[in-house]
């Protein structure tokens, strides 16, 4: 029995680091497509992310296969995971248009902090002393990492919306890992592509029509990469907490802030970079710790009705 919990607990860091790749494609992608072409917006990128990931979805797992769409309609709780994640990712899609994908990824990879909080007092999953220091000494990293531009000229309104898109995405992962029991991952990720549709259609519809071909292939692409990343992340949750989950996660600005100073030749300040460094190596240490982190759900997130669909 170790040694089976040791191989999927491999397998679900497996499918977290290879999400890692595939996400920082999608965030350069889309930073260079805002750079020129102008409606190729956050707005566009989340219409195709929930348009294309729909696609891959019914093809891949429609049917008898896994996904039960009507759920991602008729279940509260998948409704609200569906909206919370759309929300939290149009915001983080927002900010890299107009923050740059350097400083967006590193604000918005804070939602560890903000999901470990969350998820110790909902799922009741346990927080060590050590755990509790490096999520503080992960907040300080996130003071250093603003604090040149507030004592410049105050946080920007996108740094707001940053932080904004970091604590939804920390309730929006704790809202998988409470449905990752229950539901299949590809049900779990169609109703985030729902509601991510719904949102944008009204807002970036008419402006999506009049992009070229160039960059619908590449919007179209960028969705691709990104559900793919998603269903691996989802998948891993079934045998990681949201604390070592999550955590891994913070390769990403690392990856992005490589690619973005290659492709775009954005900067970050000293204090900012002693600033991020701070805060993923603090979260990094949260997925080294051994702590005891319950595996199983509340009662509420459990029907007898609903195990079969897994």
């Amino acid at each position: 029995m170790t040694h089976l919990l040791r191989t999927t607990s491999q397998r679900s860091i497996a499918l977290m680091l290879l999400s890692l790749v595939f996400f920082t494609a999608n965030i350069l992608l889309l930073r260079g497509l805002a750079l020129r072409f102008p409606g190729a917006d956050g707005w566009a990128g989340i219409l195709f992310r929930g348009a294309v990931g729909l696609g891959l979805l019914f093809s891949l797992y429609g049917g008898s296969r896994g996904m039960v769409f009507r759920h991602c309609f008729t279940h509260p709780r998948l409704v609200a995971r569906g909206v919370v994640g759309a929300v939290a990712t149009l915001l983080f899609y927002i900010t890299i248009v107009h923050l740059g994908a350097s400083r967006a990824i590193v604000i918005n990879l804070s939602y560890p902090l903000f999901g470990v909080i969350i998820a110790a007092v909902w799922l009741k999953e346990a927080i060590t002393l050590r755990a509790a220091f490096w999520i503080l000494a992960g907040f300080a990293g996130l003071v250093l990492f603003f604090s040149d531009a507030a004592f410049a000229r105050g946080l920007s309104f996108y740094d707001l919306v940053a932080i904004l898109s970091a604590i939804t995405s920390g309730i929006a992962v704790v809202f998988i890992r409470g449905l990752s029991k229950d539901y299949h991952p590809s049900t779990i990720y169609a109703s985030q592509c729902v509601y991510g549709v719904v949102l944008t259609v009204p807002v970036a519809g008419s402006a999506v029509l009049s992009l070229p071909p160039a960059a619908w292939l590449a919007l179209g692409f960028g969705a691709a990469l990104v559900a793919v990343g998603q269903l691996s992340i989802t998948v891993g949750f079934r045998y990681l907490s949201v604390a070592k989950g999550s955590s891994i996660q913070m390769l990403l600005p690392l990856l992005v802030a490589a690619g973005a100073y290659l492709f775009f030749d954005e900067r970050l300040t000293p204090l900012e970079i002693l600033g991020a460094l701070l805060t993923l190596f603090a979260t990094w240490q949260m997925l080294r710790s051994p702590s005891p982190v319950s595996m199983q759900p509340l009662p509420s997130f459990s029907s007898p009705n609903l195990k079969s669909e897994v």
